[in-house]
């Protein structure tokens, strides 16, 4: 399920909209808490924000900005106010739609769906997979955390793709190894050490500690 954060200082249209996204299947976050809306994305990780501009403490341009610091989460501004520098400011600042109020639902959740594609459709393919605050890129041989990023040796990819196949679980280190050579890459139990060695480093670079733990005679786990 997708969640998708509303932040609307209109408490009516506020659940209005709640109610509308909520019975179409997404999960529903709702801001009314308006001084901390960035440390609410920084905590809840939305997977997209139905963003407004005339808001309380902060308008929604600037929001947008400082988001964007951080994260590439979709964001729909959904606002009265309609003209078309508003619009392209809103793009600009890294905004992904723009629907003026008063809004067809219909076509709402049409954006909503249509954008919510655009962006998750690599990683519902396999090719881009999140946990935690680690992003594994398999298309680009990359491991991103926020703004930063390592690339990975092939197979490098390979063992951390694996860990992230079975994440949450033991992973036993001969069953990494056997992988790997049903893949063609011959290495054995001290070249896995090596590798796994050279991955922590490379998350450590991206500011990702104690990421893959080490469970002693049994095997590693993330």
């Amino acid at each position: 399920m997708k969640n998708i954060m509303v932040v609307e200082d209109n408490e009516d249209i506020r659940r209005e909209i709640a109610i509308l996204i909520g019975n179409s299947g997404y999960g529903v976050m709702s801001v009314d808490d308006f001084e901390n809306i960035v440390e609410d994305v920084k905590l809840l990780k939305p997977h997209l924000i139905l963003l407004d501009i005339n808001l309380p403490q902060k308008d929604g341009f600037k929001l947008c900005m400082e988001i964007r610091s951080f994260s590439k989460v979709p964001i729909i501004f959904v606002t009265s106010r309609n003209s078309d520098m508003d619009e392209l400011k809103s793009i600009t600042l890294g905004g992904d739609d723009f629907i003026t109020k008063p809004y067809n639902s219909a076509i709402l959740l049409a954006r909503i769906e249509a954008v919510l594609k655009r962006a998750y459709n690599d990683e519902e393919n396999g090719v881009i997979i999140n946990y935690k605050e680690v992003t594994l890129n398999i298309a680009s041989s990359k491991i991103i955390n926020q703004d930063k990023e390592s690339e990975l040796t092939k197979t490098e990819l390979k063992i951390l793709h694996y860990l992230f196949l079975h994440r949450g679980t033991i992973t036993p280190r001969m069953d990494i190894v056997e992988y790997l050579w049903d893949n063609s890459m011959f290495i054995d139990d001290n070249a896995l050490s090596v590798n796994i060695t050279r991955i922590r480093e490379k998350l450590s670079t991206i500011g990702v500690d104690d990421f893959i733990k080490t469970k002693r005679g049994q095997g590693y786990m993330i």
